[in-house]
């Protein structure tokens, strides 16, 4: 099933550039970290479940590239920008050669079913 998203057409033309602006350069560094590493994962300071990733990931042995914006109480309408480009809407976000694989749950059951292995030796660099 698709996820919902607001057709193009629903959006009125006068605010369609404001959208596609908004704190659009957080989300173009996120692109350009997935394009450039295998594994990505952004979190932000205080939150465990950006840690707990990292260190699902360390303990699997994967190298990593980590990118955090703010705490609880800072740079939160950055990273919402990030929830709206990708629907997802909590940190940490994983990305595995350009493909969003969820948070540090979604993670933990990659690494416990081996698919996360998989994805990384098989799948080729992202373009």
């Amino acid at each position: 099933m698709p996820r919902a998203v607001l057709a193009e057409t629903q959006i009125h033309p006068a605010v369609r550039d404001k959208i596609a602006r908004h704190h659009s350069a957080i989300v173009h560094e996120v692109q350009s970290a997935v394009a450039a590493h295998p594994v990505v994962v952004v979190g932000m300071g205080i939150n465990p479940f950006p840690k707990k990733a990292k260190r699902l990931l360390e303990e699997a042995g994967v190298p990593y590239h980590y990118i955090a914006y703010g705490s609880y109480f800072s740079k939160w309408r950055e990273r919402n920008a990030l929830k709206m480009w990708t629907g997802w809407p909590t940190l940490p976000m994983v990305f595995v050669r350009g493909t969003l694989i969820g948070g540090a749950e979604d993670l933990q059951k990659l690494i416990a079913s081996a698919e996360l292995a998989r994805l990384v030796a098989d799948s080729p660099e992202p373009s």
